[in-house]
């Protein structure tokens, strides 16, 4: 394997992590601040008030979109092992 290979599979493994990642993260930092200016306006200040949330938003995002995540993780794994032949 070349360097260009090499850097290429790291290329598209930050992508895809990127892909993965990003909107659960996403959504967890959005419900996160939601959470977090509701606390502040009414002074309620509980850690399960901020966990329980993310945890079912976080869950419903992996549900819904977990065949496009598996595809997304499928297709970097053929790419692998595209490049392994070389």
């Amino acid at each position: 394997m070349s360097t260009d290979i090499i850097n290429e599979v790291f290329r598209q493994a930050l992508l895809t992590i990127l892909q993965i990642a990003g909107p659960l993260l996403l959504a967890s930092i959005v419900v996160g601040l939601v959470i977090a200016i509701f606390q502040a306006a009414t002074q309620i200040h509980e850690q399960t008030l901020t966990f329980a949330p993310k945890l079912l938003v976080i869950g419903a995002i992996l549900m819904i979109g977990s065949s496009w995540m598996a595809s997304v993780l499928v297709d970097f794994i053929n790419t692998i092992f595209k490049y392994m032949l070389y």
